[in-house]
């Protein structure tokens, strides 16, 4: 299995100061393939770059956000690859999901995936009809938003992130209830990556649709960070950062509360789904 962060040899350097050798970690970056088999087809539907660990919910959460799969019971099985002609080193790089269906699905949604750094999100324009093509509808939720709760919450992720604090090089997604209670964190050195993980936990676990619950990422609110909450049925989306104005529409679109700029006390809300009691 492959280690979620690797030791290095830094030297520590201050104005004015002797400079000092000392061991660091940093977070591992390494590329997952992910493969669809259904009867005798197989084919390859994206390659991201990740930070080894909770890989099979990060296939299961990306293929459940692009809409290839929508139920645990699509999928027979999510396991590392065991062909005989893949070098034993990078057989954790690739993992194969095994669809329920006797031929694999047309997958034009996943062309602009076929390769993806950890940074990259929607390549080209993104289009707001084909979310709705895709049946997803606006939500109806009685989740209020509650500022007292809102404000606590960075801190709770923050001390949840025990990767971070050994390295500094990490994204997190974190699930809450209404209540501000941690449900659930994944990390990963891609914020698109993170999100998937946390969909995946959910996923794998029958927790979907994740209503009545809130989401805050670490990262700025991009558009397909806001499309993977809306398919998983999140309804109130939180940043630390700022959301782009195309995750702002989606938000609006389809009746999401979105806020950013979660800092200390305060933060910007940019639009308010359900209002206060």
């Amino acid at each position: 299995m492959r280690k979620s962060k690797k030791p290095v040899q830094v030297i520590r350097v201050k104005a004015g100061d002797s400079s000092v050798a000392r061991r660091d970690y940093v977070i591992t970056e390494e590329p997952l393939e992910l493969r669809l088999l259904a009867g005798e087809e197989k084919t390859s539907v994206a390659i991201t770059m990740r930070t080894p660990g909770n890989d099979f919910e990060l296939a299961a959460g990306f293929l459940f956000a692009e809409g290839v799969i929508g139920a645990k019971t699509d999928f027979s099985s999510i396991t590392y690859c065991v062909d005989r002609d893949v070098a034993e080193e990078q057989r954790y790089n690739i993992v194969n999901i095994m669809l329920n269906a006797s031929s694999l699905p047309e997958l034009p949604s996943l062309e602009r995936h076929f390769f993806t750094t950890s940074a990259c999100g929607v390549c080209g324009k993104a289009s707001l009809d084909a979310l709705e093509m895709r049946g997803l509808e606006p939500f109806e939720t009685s989740l209020k938003l509650e500022p007292e709760i809102i404000i606590t919450l960075p801190e709770k992720l923050r001390s949840a992130q025990s990767m971070f604090e050994q390295t500094g090089g990490l994204h997190a997604a974190a699930l809450f209830s209404k209540q501000g209670e941690l449900l659930a964190l994944r990390e990963d050195v891609g914020r698109h990556n993170a999100l998937d993980k946390l969909i995946g936990w959910a996923l794998l676990n029958e927790q979907l649709p994740l209503s009545d619950t809130i989401l805050l990422v670490s990262g700025r609110a991009s558009y397909e960070l806001v499309q993977k909450a809306l398919a998983a049925g999140i309804g109130l989306f939180v940043s630390v950062s700022a959301p782009s104005s195309l995750a702002v529409a989606l938000a609006k679109r389809f009746n999401m509360t979105l806020i950013g700029f979660l800092r200390g006390d305060s933060f910007n809300l940019y639009h308010e789904a359900f209002g206060k009691n």
